[in-house]
């Protein structure tokens, strides 16, 4: 299709967005996954963001007995006959989080060979299902977890910490439902859609150790309890590791990844007679990220490299911020402040950047708009966007400018989703 210069820019943007959130939604990707055979018995459990949709799929799909509990962030849940939604919080744990964690390793515990058990896991079920392991409390992972997400460790380093201070994460949820046959059916949210990773993996073997979990703390200087580090001195707190026999009877599939969302908005883009350039999964510092994207943007409309407008540079992935301000704003709310302050107004240059799970951060965004004219319409309300960006406010910033993308729970949770729409010609 040949693009049209009349385009509405912040439309197709929000259509991008739209596009590569259906892509990953429930109910367009998990029943064709489902085993041939959806009768007899099964137990349901599951984790994350999308686990009331997906639970939802699985009472449309499956013929056969059904019952079970899942649990999923506030205000995510659905309308479940048979299998019930807990809701609780993300993203650190609190006490609902801790009491389903108990019910849903009772569940699974005392079954025998003929018992088959889904595990619905997506994004946010590390914080969901947080049940500590022996010797610790709730407040000891709430004081850890929050830590963690300030001090700009990677989501590899902190589930590598959270594995090893839980009694479900890092395989041994498997191992309690031994010998039942387990299914995991997982939607990725982190970078190379590792299974270990994606909500701490609670079904498969875990490489990581306790030392490196100790090595973690240490290095973003994390304050460690005493009996915290008790615990991670202990044989007792390793996970279950490769080979293990009671990983024989557990199954792993994925059913959506940020790749496949990613190709969705490009083949959209194509629609509207725009080139895409993905970028593919990113880590790092959110403003880091921000820089490298501006300077391909600039690139771009100085020069046509490395592809000629129009066009659309588009990246998932998961990036941190390293909170050293008192401002509102998540990682992607950061990332368009960042790139604005970078572009400083680059003519023909737009952007959007949000959460696919529909909530940057702990704020009531998903993400936020960027024009070309932001940063000028900024500056005469008295905003800097560097000094915003000093004060990790990337949420006032654009909610001063009327930019914020407000979508409410999406139900499903590919992670961060970024497009930057270049229109401008090569200068000459």
């Amino acid at each position: 299709m040949s693009f049209d210069p009349t385009f509405n820019p912040a439309s197709l943007l929000r259509e991008l967005f739209t596009t590569a959130i259906d892509a990953a939604h429930p109910r367009q990707v998990l029943a064709d996954h489902l085993p041939a055979d959806r009768t007899g018995r099964v137990i349901v459990i599951g984790a994350g963001k999308a686990a009331a949709a997906m639970a939802e799929v699985i009472e449309a799909q499956w013929q056969g007995e059904i019952s079970g509990l899942v649990v999923t962030r506030y205000g995510h849940g659905a309308n479940c006959q048979k299998i019930e939604v807990v809701e609780a919080a993300h993203p650190v744990p609190d006490a609902a989080g801790l009491a389903v964690a108990q019910r849903v390793l009772q569940l699974v515990s005392n079954l025998n060979e003929s018992d088959r058990v889904i595990f619905l896991l997506s994004g946010g079920g590390s914080s969901l299902l947080a049940l500590p392991a022996a010797g610790l409390t709730l407040q000891d992972k709430q004081a850890i977890n929050k830590a963690l997400l300030k001090s700009g460790a990677t989501i590899g380093e902190m589930n590598c910490v959270r594995k090893h201070l839980s009694a479900i994460k890092g395989g041994r949820l498997a191992k309690a439902s031994w010998p039942a046959s387990v299914y995991t059916y997982a939607i990725s949210d982190v970078p190379g859609d590792e299974a270990t990773v994606i909500a701490s993996g609670p079904t498969v073997a875990d490489p990581t150790t306790s030392v490196e979990a100790l090595a973690i703390l240490s290095r973003y200087a994390i304050e460690i309890p005493a009996n915290v580090r008790a615990w991670l001195q202990d044989p007792r707190s390793e996970t279950v590791k490769p080979g293990d026999p009671c990983l024989a009877r557990s199954h792993f599939q994925l059913i959506a990844t940020p790749q496949q969302s990613l190709d969705a908005a490009a083949t959209k883009a194509l629609e509207a007679g725009l080139t895409p350039l993905i970028l593919g999964d990113l880590e790092g510092e959110s403003r880091e990220v921000a820089k490298v994207h501006a300077g391909i943007a600039r690139q771009i409309v100085l020069h046509g490299q490395p592809i000629k407008p129009p066009c659309v540079i588009l990246s998932g992935g998961e990036t941190t911020v390293t909170v050293r301000g008192k401002g509102r704003g998540g990682r992607n709310a950061e990332f368009l402040l960042s790139l604005t302050d970078s572009l400083k107004g680059l003519p023909g240059v737009y952007a959007l950047a949000g959460d696919t799970d529909g909530i940057d951060g702990s704020e009531d965004n998903a993400g936020a708009l960027m024009s070309p004219d932001s940063y000028a319409r900024a500056a005469r309300q008295g905003l800097s966007a560097s000094d915003e960006l000093d004060n990790n406010n990337g949420y006032g910033y654009f909610a001063a400018l009327g930019e914020l993308i407000v979508t409410g729970p999406t139900c499903t949770n590919v992670n961060d989703f970024r497009a930057i729409l270049i229109l401008e010609s090569p200068a000459k």
